[in-house]
């Protein structure tokens, strides 16, 4: 049992000018063409049973169209998709309420695209209304290198946001720091972030991190808190895959991260259909 828990796709009539101007801002070319029939072709190649789909709430007048799409990727078998919510919405305990009712597991926050630090009192109230609803929150977390300018997701930010609202005492909340817990902050993430109530997804980290710091991180934080994700269309989901399965980790450990904690997070079984390893769309 595989899950990519860390990827990206668009509806079709945007997919491609929308992957053309993310790739132009990051300077990496995409490993898919943006659509759902492709990350599912992109899943069939690599070997993978599911993939969670992240959308990012740009602009708050987006948060309608957003959840729609999300629903629709929702209701295939092999694709779960979060929904998205900006810190600038009105009323956000209804828009939570929203997500819920359309049987989205969770939310992606991502401070570079939403203009917003991680800290900000907006996203605490998200996060913690979040929780409340029994929501898995992704953050993007590190520095984004298509907008690199200022760092609005620095690991020091988590701290605060994981002490003002007290999540190490909360066993319930659901918090996931994307890239490691923090791209290119990695000796940050070890020292500040790895051993809190958070898991981090692996997602483009490989090989801007060596496999030594990844690691390192890795053993502090506890691989039971660790999941595969691969940020495609941004990583080919076959290679990366390959590589993360070159890591000095037991058997139990590799089963851990590839497949089993994003499981047990996302509240599915070993026995959902989802896991037949369906083709079809």
């Amino acid at each position: 049992m595989i899950i990519d828990f860390h990827t990206h796709i668009f509806p079709d009539k945007i997919a491609s000018r929308t992957i053309d101007h993310l790739s132009s801002l990051c300077g990496v070319p995409p490993s898919i063409d943006g659509t759902k029939q492709d990350l599912l072709r992109s899943m069939d190649e690599a070997g993978i049973d599911l993939s969670v789909v992240l959308p990012v709430v740009t602009n708050p007048a987006h948060f309608n169209s957003v959840q729609q799409f999300a629903a629709e990727v929702n209701s295939h078998q092999r694709l779960i998709s979060f929904g998205g919510i900006h810190p600038d919405c009105d009323d956000i305990e209804q828009k939570l309420n929203t997500i819920v009712q359309l049987g989205l597991p969770g939310i992606k926050l991502h401070p570079d695209y939403q203009g917003t630090y991680a800290d900000d009192p907006r996203y605490m109230h998200i996060v913690r209304e979040a929780i409340r609803r029994n929501l898995i929150v992704l953050y993007h977390a590190g520095v984004d290198i298509g907008l690199p300018e200022v760092h609005y997701s620095a690991p020091d930010r988590f701290v605060r946001l994981l002490d003002e609202l007290q999540i190490d005492s909360q066993p319930d909340a659901k918090i996931v720091l994307a890239h490691t817990g923090g791209f290119q902050y990695w000796e940050d993430v070890y020292n500040l972030l790895a051993g809190r109530n958070v898991y981090f997804d692996l997602s483009f980290t490989a090989p801007y991190a060596s496999d030594e710091m990844i690691m390192s991180i890795i053993h502090r934080h506890g691989t039971d808190r660790i999941l595969f994700g691969t940020d495609c269309p941004w990583k080919n989901q076959k290679e990366y895959l390959a590589h993360i399965r070159s890591l000095p980790l037991s058997t139990a450990q590799m089963e851990d991260v590839l497949g089993k904690n994003a499981a047990k997070l996302l509240d599915l079984t070993l026995t959902d259909h989802i896991f037949e390893h369906e083709t079809n769309a």
